[in-house]
């Protein structure tokens, strides 16, 4: 075990930041629903306020905990140290499931941008490419997190680029106010406030995530802390400057689906931009699909570590170290499920999410009262406050989220939630 670990190529703090922002973020493609489902004021506002109460309480979670516990599995095994071998699995098991949605998806959304440059693609193409690209990228991932972190890098170095053409020209033709209607008229509120709330939440969702590969990084006690704060007002940029510079130049709120970045670049600044952006949007959905392959991937390694997993998941590869076994599998069902769209996974992916995101915080908590004396190079600020702010915020935005769930979501979510228990139930049987 020892000996695996040290053959690891580990990561540097610079290519942590960027594979952290390509998992959380990758740039602004996909955001575009919550724009036309929301209203533009809302989901400017939900773009600024809700890393406050999302995903800056799951991050300093995050940092502390990963100072006191720098291991592979993260959050699972944090929620297990806290809370005991039930809580802990599911933390991992939901974070695995919820991972085979949003892998195939990714996929899916990438084929779909290719289709703006081959619009005669049938079918069997379409699944051949979003496989093809899964299969690429499980290679890459085998290879380690330092090769993850370089693609990344150069990623999103290329997405940057036109989003940040986008957003200069955007803001210079600025005509309209882009905070205007602040919610759609006549929009039911469950839609407004629970489906458009949930679309806000998974835009800040993840940061807890990076706390998988742990091992893979050099120095995470210190490298964690730095790059959480680092990477969340960079996500917060990333949403909404170029939210706001294509509501203040294009208008049309009401035309924001899935894509519409392409069409508003083709109106800011000419075919050559909204071209520029289409690729941009596929590069993202592959530096999206990318870090979701290392992420999620060491889960089930470390559950099959624990015994709640055929032990060959922990199978190490013999040059790079890596998991590699544990890789493929995942990857296999994420090619099964690449038929998917992801927005309409977005709605079950987030009470899944929001499970994990709950038990991370309180995970931070419980230690701090059972095991006060683990060496904490990085403590959550504010004292008992800071403390409380950290627990209490994503708990309440996540109760908000599920209670304004559509039908569909609560009926897809609660089975979601409740095959985590059952599953458990039958290992626990079979190591009886």
């Amino acid at each position: 075990m020892s000996t695996s670990s040290n053959s690891l190529r580990k990561a540097t703090l610079f290519y942590l930041v960027f594979v952290m922002f390509s998992y959380t973020t990758g740039g602004p493609f996909g955001l575009e629903e919550i724009v036309s489902t929301a209203g533009p004021g809302l989901a400017l506002l939900y773009m600024l306020l809700l890393p406050f109460v999302w995903c800056v309480p799951v991050s300093l979670a995050s940092a502390e905990l990963t100072t006191i516990m720098p291991v592979d599995g993260g959050f699972y095994r944090w929620t297990r140290a806290a809370f005991g071998d039930f809580w802990g699995f599911l933390a991992g098991w939901w974070n695995w499931t919820a991972s085979f949605l949003l892998g195939g998806s990714y996929a899916v959304l990438f084929t779909d941008y290719l289709l703006y440059y081959f619009p005669g693609m049938t079918w069997w193409q379409h699944y051949l490419v979003s496989v093809g690209l899964i299969i690429a990228l499980t290679w890459l991932n085998v290879r380690g997190i330092q090769a993850v972190g370089k693609l990344a890098t150069a990623l999103e170095i290329l997405i940057f680029i036109p989003v940040l053409v986008l957003v200069v020209m955007g803001l210079a033709k600025w005509h309209h106010n882009p905070f205007a209607p602040f919610v759609p008229p006549h929009q039911p509120p469950f839609k407004v406030f629970g489906i458009g709330l949930a679309l806000g939440l998974w835009l800040f969702s993840g940061y807890e995530q990076l706390s998988t590969v742990a091992d893979e990084v050099e120095n995470p006690q210190r490298s964690y802390p730095r790059a959480l704060a680092l990477v969340v007002p960079l996500s917060v940029a990333a949403y909404f400057l170029p939210t706001l510079a294509g509501l203040a130049s294009t208008s049309h709120w009401e035309q924001w689906h899935a894509g519409y970045f392409s069409d508003a670049a083709r109106v800011i600044g000419g075919p050559w931009l909204g071209t520029a952006i289409t690729l941009a949007a596929m590069i993202c959905n592959v530096a999206l699909l990318n870090s979701t392959i290392l992420t999620s991937t060491r889960m089930p390694f470390a559950m099959a570590e624990d015994g709640y997993l055929p032990h060959t998941l922990t199978r190490r590869h013999s040059r790079y170290g890596t998991p590699w076994l544990a890789i493929v599998v995942s990857a296999m069902i994420y090619g099964l499920l690449a038929w998917q769209s992801l927005a309409q996974l977005i709605s079950i992916y987030i009470w899944l999410r929001s499970t994990t995101t709950v038990l991370t915080v309180l995970s931070a908590w419980k230690l701090r009262r059972t095991q006060p004396e683990l060496k904490r190079s990085f403590t959550i600020p504010g004292g008992r406050a800071g403390l409380f702010y950290v627990v209490a915020a994503p708990a309440v935005m996540a109760v908000a989220t599920l209670l304004g769930s559509d039908r569909f979501a609560m009926i897809g979510g609660a089975i979601a939630i409740v095959a985590g228990p059952l599953v458990y139930t039958i290992v626990r049987k079979k190591r009886a």
